[in-house]
């Protein structure tokens, strides 16, 4: 699926771009955004095979992946809202 980047104000020829949908939409691993999935995988299998706890490694890897794909599923971009809300100080609070 491509998409046609115009300005629907000028319709000006000749200055149209094709943007193919995958330069636009998130990086995900198994439905969660890539970065989680990594960090969340790592620290399954530090527990799992560092500490030996086989189970609880493997429910927290099962676990963690469920709860980042439902928040992928509500916000793709939940992973750059939660950075963006924790390097900017709230002013407003209430």
């Amino acid at each position: 699926m491509t998409a046609i980047l115009t300005d629907p104000a000028t319709n000006s020829p000749g200055y149209t771009a094709l943007l193919h949908s995958s330069l636009t939409s998130p990086i995900l691993l198994g439905g969660a955004p890539r970065a989680i999935a990594i960090a969340n995988g790592t620290l399954a299998a530090a527990v799992g095979l560092g500490l030996r706890l086989w189970l609880v490694g493997i429910a927290l890897g099962v676990v963690g992946h469920i709860v980042a794909r439902w928040a992928a599923k509500r916000d793709p971009l939940f992973v750059e809202v939660v950075r963006r809300h924790l390097r900017i100080p709230s002013h407003l609070t209430v």
